[in-house]
Order: structure tokens, then C-alpha cells, then sequence
């Protein structure tokens, strides 16, 4: 039997079937040429959207969106809209070309998990829609909350579908999409009361709304449940919006555990055609980091 090393010594030019070594290992993502692309985030297949709260963290905020814009994303996403300069943020993003996927309309504190919180998350849903009509923006996060002393899971959950139920008739009026996000607490969000993609999709669907669905973070239901194709196909109905990051470390595409090729390849069969949130920290520099998006999105 011929061990590898034997077969590359006696291939002339290290040809293999007819094709050359150096061919077969060049990195996929990359041209004919093998050039990195110039703009890696500007992805032939999936439309991945730059989370300018954590990607160019030290700069400021419009800089970050130039900065995405540089690299090719067609879209950025962020956390709160309160304390930000919407008419700035707005302009830009017309003169750049650049959309914005969605922001968070309603955080952890305090929790939608409880009835007497209700009525001001309504009344900031109706503030966030105005918000999103300034930006152009199509979605809005929404988060359950932590738990809560004295309440069981399940509970708390019927609160959070009581509340989703008193605002979808203002997302569905606006046109605004509410997107619920189930988070981690194996890492991330040790305490939350929301986690894992079957949870969520279960309230979903006891909403009942066109307008309430799942912001899917993919990295949160690596951590809660595994099984991320399998997920998705059980719960795609529901998902409104897909956000990731590898595992462990919460960095870009290729540092960690996670095969996204394989993942944006069944997102792209499900039939999901929406942006794809980058909330992650770039292990190395910006522009190096979105070239693990390109790899990512070769399949």
C-alpha cells in the first residue's frame, strides 16, 4: 500500500488526479486567483448584517458604520436605540446603501416576564416602531427577562405570551416585525428565563401573530440545545430573524466548534432569504475577522 508520503513523491509536480496540490489546498472563499476578496463581508449567498455594537467597538458609532460598509456588509444591526442619534444613523445609512436588519427594542430589565410591566413595554413598542419607521428598519428584539423569585418557568412564559399578545396588534398595525430572542445560561445569561429555540417557538406560535417571531441566535441555541439544523427545520415557521457567532469564545465563524457552512446551507434550503446578524467579537481585526463570514457562506 502506498503511504501519502510515498504517492506525493512519486507524483510529478505533486499532481493529484490532475490537479495540483497547491489548487487543492487553497482555502475555499477565495477567488480562482487565490486573492482574498476585497470586501469579504459583500457574501455571494448569505446577507450577513455587522453588529456595530461589537464589531470597531473603540470608534464612533457612525465610523462603525462606515467601517462595515467598507468591508461589504448590506446591513448593520445594534442594541438599544435610546441615547443614539436616529436622524444621523438614518441619513447615513440612505447615503451608504446600508439597511438596518433590526435594533432592541425591549431588554432584560425589566422583565416581560411579569404582568405589571406590561403596559410600559406596550407603550415602548409604540415608541420603537417609531424608531424603526425613522430608520427603515423591519424588526425589532424583544427579550424576556430574568427570572423571577416565586414564579415557575412555565409561568413566566405565559406572561411573556400575554405581553407579546397586547403588542402584536401595534407590530402588525406599523408593519413592524417583534422578534423574540431565546438567550443562553450554560455561558452567557445565567438566570434568564428564556432559552432554546423550542421554548420560544412554543410561544410564538401561542401568539399567534405574522408580526411576532424568533430572533434565532445561533450561537445561544449551540450552547441550550445542539442539534442546529435540526432545530431550525422543526421550528422555521417561527423565525423571523437569524443571528450567530462560534463556540466557545463568541467570536467569528471558523474559530470555534461550529460548521456555519453546513448551517447556512440548510437556512438557505429551509428557504431563509433575510439577513444574517454578526453579534460576535472579532478574535483578530475587523477585516480579517469577515473572512470568516466568506468561508462560511462556501458550500
Amino acid at each position: 500500500m502506498l503511504s501519502r508520503r510515498s504517492l506525493l513523491a512519486s507524483t510529478p509536480a505533486a499532481a493529484v488526479g490532475g490537479l495540483s496540490l497547491s489548487r487543492i489546498a487553497r482555502p475555499t472563499g477565495q477567488d480562482p486567483a487565490g486573492n482574498r476578496p476585497a470586501k469579504p463581508a459583500a457574501t455571494p449567498k448569505t446577507k450577513f448584517a455587522a453588529n456595530v455594537e461589537m464589531w470597531w467597538g473603540g470608534l464612533p458609532f457612525l465610523d462603525r458604520i462606515k467601517q462595515a460598509h467598507a468591508l461589504g456588509f448590506p446591513a448593520i444591526e445594534f442594541w438599544p436605540w435610546r441615547g443614539k442619534d436616529l436622524a444621523a444613523i438614518a441619513a447615513l445609512t440612505k447615503e451608504l446603501g446600508i439597511t438596518t436588519a433590526q435594533f432592541t427594542a425591549w431588554g432584560f430589565s425589566p422583565g416581560l416576564n411579569q404582568q405589571k410591566h406590561h403596559a410600559q413595554f406596550v407603550a415602548e413598542i409604540e415608541a420603537s416602531c417609531a424608531a424603526a419607521k425613522q430608520l427603515d428598519c423591519k424588526m425589532m428584539t424583544v427579550v424576556g427577562g430574568n427570572d423571577v423569585k416565586g414564579m415557575t418557568q412555565a409561568e413566566m412564559h405565559d406572561q411573556i405570551i400575554a405581553g407579546l399578545k397586547l403588542a402584536a396588534p401595534i407590530a402588525e398595525r406599523e408593519g413592524i416585525m417583534l422578534i423574540l430572542e431565546p438567550m443562553n445560561i450554560r455561558v452567557d445569561h445565567k438566570g434568564h428565563c428564556l432559552y432554546g429555540s423550542e421554548a420560544a417557538v412554543k410561544i410564538c406560535r401561542a401568539v399567534g401573530s405574522p408580526m411576532v417571531k424568533i430572533n434565532w441566535d445561533l450561537y445561544h441555541c449551540h450552547i441550550s440545545e445542539g442539534d442546529l439544523c435540526g432545530h431550525l427545520r422543526d421550528g422555521f415557521d417561527q423565525l423571523g430573524y437569524v443571528q450567530l457567532a462560534d463556540h466557545p469564545g463568541r467570536t467569528e465563524p471558523g474559530t470555534g466548534e461550529i460548521h456555519y457552512p453546513r448551517v447556512l446551507k440548510e437556512l438557505q434550503a429551509l428557504g431563509y432569504r433575510g439577513f444574517v446578524g454578526v453579534e460576535c467579537s472579532p478574535s483578530k481585526p475587523e477585516a480579517e475577522a469577515a473572512l470568516g463570514l466568506w468561508h462560511a457562506d462556501q458550500w
